[in-house]
């Protein structure tokens, strides 16, 4: 029963040995701090969002859930371009019923070529 104890002893002093050594070689880990007040990880394009964009979001997990002022900024941009794709919808079907055809070889705003 003794050489049980001493067993069980000598495989928890190398087990705690073992657990300091690596815990001071590697350390605690690369954890990552906290993001600088007023910046955000979520990420979505300046201009094309597309379904594969809207999918990919993430947000900050927060004690009440997601991060509101992220949600808010994501829902504001896709808002703003929803609306300018309705908007040159809008044009498009506009001079489609005027006998316009549009020109999808330029950027809108800008000049066809050929035209002056």
């Amino acid at each position: 029963m003794l050489t049980l104890l001493i067993y069980v002893v000598v495989i928890a002093v190398v087990a705690a040995a073992l657990f300091f050594v690596a815990s001071t070689v590697f350390g605690r880990g690369e954890e990552l701090g906290p993001l600088p007040e007023g910046t955000t990880a979520t990420v979505l394009p300046a201009e094309g969002v597309t379904g594969t964009d809207v999918r990919a979001l993430k947000f900050q997990q927060t004690v009440r859930g997601y991060k509101p002022s992220e949600v808010d900024w994501a829902l504001e941009r896709l808002g703003g371009e929803i609306d300018m794709l309705r908007a040159r919808l809008s044009a498009a079907e506009a001079g489609a019923q005027l006998g316009f055809t549009p020109s999808v070889d330029h950027e809108p705003g800008t000049t066809a070529p050929g035209e002056r």
